[in-house]
């Protein structure tokens, strides 16, 4: 293609999979763009950030500045939710091109009276955009650049700043070159920052063996607020299936009572747009989002594309499952695990785009009701381009809706999960257990193009997920892990009450629950606190407190040498709260070591104090030099310093 165009961009970040897909954000955070922008020769050029909200049609602009070997960077801020675009642009700027070959030329004593006639016609179109006072010194400039008996005073206005300026201010864009336009999507906040709750409602009751309802859940509203979570997310809530139902501890004979699984989802009464009668009305589930919005907590729902033997699809849609030859339906697999109960739904169907509506309808019905968060369950057994299509759909109408990705899978069907739209995404946390496996981990998810798509959430548990290294542990493992989810991820999630009661027993050799939850009912005594609970409360108060701890990107590992303890520096965006967290990964000893303060990253020479206050204990010390020593017990194994200089 021929052009005149001399100006090259290249390298333009973030951006991905060469702006396929958006990058994400929040309201008010900032997006920082750089970009290799070069020209042939020697002229001066300058570039600039272009970016504007859907709804707007003017660009703003931000003015990039260089860096070093032709690397250019700016920033702008997204103040709206929705979808913005961005671009960079660049051009040959002749103003400041003349302005620094004079310069050079005044240098080395020339005489520079062409010169200055050379600069009327690159002033004069800027009289157009100046101001009054401005106008007044160009007009002068003009003049003085004209009359040789002004040559001193028009090499002094030649050079000035005040020249310069204007330049900047105004400049002549020709032959100006542009990169291809970007998008960053807008979320509002609770998409970095959310602390997670589970539990199932049919466990709620006060009385033993008795199944529980929406109204025993608004009786434990308080105390889900009282510890600190804004999200209280429920497995499914749907009819549950009598065929093939499964029994305590996932047999395959469910006796008279047993309640199955609550992600064999449908029956007689109902499918996916339907409540399990046991648990109340939908006037009942109403009332318990407003109720719950009271305390500022959003229920979360548990968005499960699967079906029971005797859901109203199989009948109404049977072109929707996978027969066999023998006539019979394909339930759900995943060798050695047989899913009796669920039959998977066949995406390959020639009746798709009814079935993609359905799917849609289902999710809106909710939506309809109030519900603007969801967990999503195993969404890597659905098409990626299914997904993109229904968040799309559901974000064009409903933007404050809220996906969680739960799939714990290779990492690349992670990834572009989180590329095709979700908001959120289970990690491997869970299973991140030693230093270097936390370090290596969080490197991966905050120093590569995955902090621009990938918010993750840390998940010590789940009903499906009872870590080894949680069976049978001691108090003092169970903080660890919180800590850790709470201070290395803004958005974090457990499994209640099994987590803070520390509820454990597993199936030998397995990383599952021995008489799992997700097969019975449970009788808890919700009310009971431990040390675990007050500490919960206490962190996610913190939490709330310390900008530093609702993202996840502003991170730096400190050096401290010592396997056993992990260090690092958190702070917000304007370096208005930053932290210092030191953790202990052994849950048996005390452990020391001498943590390294980053100096450079805190803006303080040697020897300057630092004044740290320890947010939990309350406690304050005087800090001298760049080494300072720690010593943290199993009892409490953790600090979190908040760092004031």
């Amino acid at each position: 293609m021929q052009n005149q165009n001399r100006v090259v961009i290249d390298a333009v970040s973030p951006q991905i999979n060469c702006g396929e897909f958006f990058i994400k954000r929040v309201i008010n955070e900032i997006v920082n763009v750089d970009a290799h922008v070069l020209v042939d020769g020697h002229d001066v050029i300058a570039a600039s950030v272009l970016f504007k909200h859907e709804k707007e049609r003017v660009w703003s602009e931000s003015r990039m500045y260089h860096v070093v070997n032709d690397e250019w960077k700016c920033a702008f801020t997204v103040q709206k939710q929705g979808f913005y675009s961005y671009k960079v642009q660049g051009w040959v700027d002749y103003a400041l091109n003349w302005q620094h070959g004079i310069e050079r030329k005044i240098e080395d004593h020339q005489h520079v009276k062409s010169e200055l006639l050379e600069a009327v016609p690159i002033i004069e179109p800027l009289l157009k955009k100046a101001t009054k006072e401005e106008k007044v010194f160009l007009k002068r400039c003009i003049a003085n650049f004209q009359d040789e008996s002004k040559y001193e005073e028009a090499v002094k206005d030649a050079i000035s700043e005040e020249l310069h300026h204007i330049f900047v201010t105004y400049p002549e864009k020709f032959l100006a070159n542009e990169s291809k336009v970007f998008q960053v999507y807008v979320d509002r906040k609770k998409a970095r920052f959310s602390t997670w709750y589970e539990f199932f409602p049919r466990s709620a009751s006060e009385v033993e063996g008795q199944h529980g309802t929406f109204k025993d859940c608004e009786r434990l509203l308080p105390r889900v607020s009282k510890m600190g979570f804004d999200t209280l997310y429920f497995p499914p809530i749907h009819p549950i299936g009598e065929v093939n139902r499964k029994g305590k501890n996932n047999t395959t004979d469910a006796k008279d009572g047993d309640v199955g699984s609550a992600w064999g989802i449908g029956s007689k009464d109902g499918g996916h747009k339907a409540l399990h009668p046991q648990l109340g009305s939908l006037d009942d589930f109403k009332e318990l989002i407003k109720k719950a919005k009271e305390f500022d907590i959003e229920i979360a729902m548990d968005y499960a594309l699967q079906a029971a033997p005797d859901h109203p699809w199989v009948k109404s849609h049977p072109d929707w499952f996978k027969w066999r030859p023998d006539g019979t339906v394909q339930y759900a697999e995943n060798p050695p695990k047989k899913y009796q109960d669920i039959l998977p739904i066949y995406w390959e169907s020639k009746d798709y785009k009814n079935l993609w509506q359905e799917c849609l309808e289902s999710m809106l019905c909710w939506i309809d009701c109030g519900i603007n968060v969801f967990r999503v369950d195993n969404p890597h057994t659905k098409p990626y381009y299914f997904w993109n299509w229904l968040i799309s759909e559901v974000k064009a109408k409903h933007p404050d809706v809220l996906f969680l990705a739960e799939a714990f899978t290779k990492p690349k069907v992670m990834q572009r999960l989180a590329k095709e739209g979700y908001t959120q995404s289970y990690t491997y946390f869970t299973w991140r257990n030693n230093k270097h496996e936390l370090i290596e981990y969080m490197t991966e998810l905050t120093q590569t193009e995955m902090r621009d798509y990938m918010q993750p959430n840390f998940w010590p548990n789940t009903p499906d997920i009872n870590p080894f290294h949680l069976q049978g542990a001691n108090e003092s493992k169970y903080i660890q892990r919180y800590i850790l989810a709470a201070t290395l991820s803004s958005s974090i999630g457990i499994y209640g009450p099994v987590f803070e009661q520390m509820i454990s027993e597993a199936i030998p050799g397995k990383e599952e629950y021995h008489m799992s939850e997700k097969f019975q009912l449970k009788h808890y005594d919700w009310f009971k606190e431990n040390k675990l609970t007050l500490l919960i409360s206490k962190i996610n108060a913190l939490r709330h407190q310390n900008e530093a701890l609702q993202q996840t990107n502003n991170i730096k590992f400190c050096t401290i040498e010592n396997d056993n303890l992990m260090a690092f520096y958190k702070w917000n965006d304007s370096r208005t709260n930053e932290l210092l967290i030191i953790i202990s990964l052994d849950q048996y000893y005390a452990q020391q070591g001498s943590v390294q303060l980053p100096l450079e990253e805190l803006g303080v020479h040697h020897g300057q104090q630092i004044r740290v206050e320890d947010l939990i204990t309350g406690s304050s010390y005087n800090w001298h030099h760049e080494w300072n020593f720690v010593e943290l017990h199993p009892t409490l194994p953790f600090h979190i310093f908040k760092i004031n200089k």
